[in-house]
């Protein structure tokens, strides 16, 4: 074998290789469809810097870019029967749990983390939309009850992050019973004299938005949000009446008054460190 075929022939084709480009080092905004850089969105916690569409941020990020120095102590979500009904649709109940439990490497849809923002002590209930939309079955449930629990326990603000597109249909009436369970969470942290803000992100609708959603003492939209509790093609054939455009979005609902602010992502934190300094003076 030469010299040419054996050393020279292998550089060449090296050099001439095409080199493979990782498959998420570029990222579409859904909203303008301009191609922005997995850095560059990463910085910007997955805001669009070309028409500052807020898209879907991953849980465990929001919850870094809220508390102090990113740190938090994930809570333990209780146990819960897994398949009460024996569902099965297209596919069983419990096969869907698996494969969202692998996905994500979380139990359920909710993620309770406490932990300190602007140094005030927080609790926060975070939704998980990526685990089966984001629905409301009764660990959701749970998690709602025993992050308000830990909150009067310690003293904190208790926040709850919806993105969620309602109850969980797989658990039936067991899904409906947590609305009534997290109304009364919620009251338990108010009766306590601490403060709740609701954080609406895209989408809060169905059993969420009729529940614990809306119950704040302060509640706070993201831009572009969806918020409500039914969905607008069903609403309007249902009232077989054209509605008005973007009725539920964040700003919509702040217009009218459903709530208090809206938001833009990379402000929320020092908002909420605001906000808890009057809300928390007299605890500090």
């Amino acid at each position: 074998m030469s010299w040419f075929t054996t050393f020279v022939r292998p550089k060449i084709s090296a050099l001439m290789r095409k080199k493979e480009i990782p498959d998420n080092l570029w990222h579409k905004c859904s909203q303008c469809e301009q191609m922005l850089f997995h850095k560059d969105l990463l910085t910007h916690q997955y805001v669009c810097r070309h028409c500052n569409h807020h898209m879907r941020l991953p849980v465990k990020m929001r919850l870094e870019t809220l508390f102090d120095q990113g740190h938090y102590v994930q809570v333990p979500l209780p146990a819960v029967p897994t398949d009460p009904l024996k569902f099965k649709d297209s596919k069983k109940y419990t096969d869907r749990l698996k494969a969202s439990r692998a996905e994500t490497g979380e139990e359920d849809g909710i993620i309770i983390a406490e932990g300190s923002i602007g140094g005030y002590p927080t609790v926060i209930a975070a939704f998980d939309f990526s685990f089966i939309g984001g629905s409301m079955g009764m660990a959701v449930g749970e998690g709602l009850v025993k992050g308000a629990e830990r909150a009067c326990a310690l003293k904190a603000a208790y926040i709850a992050i919806p993105s969620s597109g309602g109850a969980r249909m797989q658990e039936g009436i067991f899904s409906l019973m947590q609305m009534p369970r997290s109304v009364i969470a919620i009251e338990q942290v108010k009766e306590a004299g601490l403060p709740y803000i609701p954080l609406l992100t895209n989408p809060t609708t169905g059993g969420v938005a009729a529940s614990f959603a809306m119950l704040g003492d302060i509640a706070i939209a993201e831009p572009g949000a969806i918020i409500g509790f039914t969905g607008a093609r069903v609403l309007q054939e249902t009232i077989r009446h054209a509605l008005p455009a973007g009725f539920q979005s964040a700003e919509f609902q702040f217009d009218h008054g459903m709530v208090d602010m809206v938001v833009p992502r990379l402000e929320v934190r020092k908002k909420l460190i605001d906000i808890l300094g009057v809300l928390m003076a007299k605890r500090h």
